[in-house]
């Protein structure tokens, strides 16, 4: 009877600490892309991606994140200029159509803070980056804010003419606001 009781415990004890998988609501959810083009600041949001975070804020090392982005729905303000950037020269959206981020590594920085650390990979080529992250209760919901920059000719988003860095700036910062919960 003791063993039972003591399993029981546990186990209750065990979930209670576990992650637990949240759903972004894509009503208050952005990704984005910011970049120069021409010196100008541009941001433009992509339309389709899916998210899933595993996250309990009373432990924060155990959570995990995976991020997938369809290139193809990156909205420019232009339709002509949205076609332009689903081809090849820059996100090949028909042989690579997700870029994805899995995490490997949440640690809690202090109050509010996370330092994420996976893998990121887009138009077929990989990269481990890191980058901070906040995050805050809102109601029931959490909301995780962040910004990952990255050079985008390390992942050959920019090939051909658009490799020439006046046009188009080769440092780009991945923003990203999702507020989840269950």
């Amino acid at each position: 009877m003791k063993k039972i009781v003591l399993a029981t415990l546990l186990g209750v004890s065990l979930a209670a600490g576990a992650a637990t998988l949240l759903k972004a609501d894509p009503a208050k959810t952005s990704v984005s892309a910011v970049f120069k083009q021409m010196n100008v600041p541009v941001e433009s949001k992509f339309k389709k991606y899916s998210i899933a975070i595993d996250y309990n804020a009373a432990t924060p090392d155990a959570a995990k994140a995976s991020v997938e982005i369809d290139t193809a729905s990156l909205d420019l303000g232009d339709a002509d200029m949205n076609k332009e950037v689903a081809k090849k020269d820059w996100f090949n959206s028909a042989a690579f159509p997700k870029a994805s981020f899995v995490s490997t590594s949440i640690k809690s920085a202090g109050a509010g803070k996370l330092n994420v650390t996976g893998k990121l990979t887009i138009k077929g080529k990989s990269a481990d980056v890191s980058f901070p992250l906040s995050v805050k209760a809102d109601g029931a919901k959490q909301v995780f804010e962040g910004a990952l920059p990255i050079k985008r000719l390390a992942f050959n988003v920019g090939e051909g003419e658009w490799k020439d860095t006046g046009m188009v700036a080769d440092e780009v910062t991945i923003k990203f606001h999702v507020v989840a919960g269950q």
